[in-house]
């Protein structure tokens, strides 16, 4: 009987988890989320839009930032020329948990009046609870 069992147990399916998918209304959504992060003026609220182990390239820094408090360090710099960003143009693809956001934004920065533009992509992952980027690179645009 114990062999029975345990070949019922072996064979009875195992609820899969349903895959998080996202649409484009959704990347704009979670972008929106970051840019109010930004335009909180805490950096700690931006950061936490991060995975722990995220990797960040960022607009205006040259360095990698891979933990927690480089990405923290960055956006306290960032913060201090009070970011607004905006999306100009998109590029959306979702699978299984995971959304790509491709494309180019413009920032603001009201401490000095300056736009620049530059091109964006965010790797967003689904942790079980919520979408968290995953990794970020941002460079400004080669061409003015």
């Amino acid at each position: 009987m114990k062999g029975f069992a345990l070949v019922a147990l072996l064979l009875t399916p195992v609820a899969a988890q349903a895959c998080q998918t996202a649409s484009e209304a959704d990347a704009a959504q979670l972008f929106e989320r970051w840019n109010s992060a930004l335009q909180s003026g805490d950096p700690g609220l931006v950061a936490a839009t991060y995975q722990i182990d995220a990797v960040l390239l960022p607009t205006l820094s040259n360095q990698v930032r891979l933990t927690p408090a480089e990405r923290l360090e960055y956006f306290q710099q960032f913060l201090q020329k009070r970011p607004s960003g905006r999306v100009i143009s998109r590029s959306v693809r979702s699978q299984c948990d995971t959304l790509l956001d491709a494309g180019v934004y413009e920032f603001t920065f009201a401490a000095s009046g300056e736009t620049v533009q530059a091109r964006y992509s965010y790797t967003w992952d689904w942790d079980g609870k919520q979408w968290l980027i995953g990794s970020h690179h941002s460079s400004l645009m080669p061409q003015g």
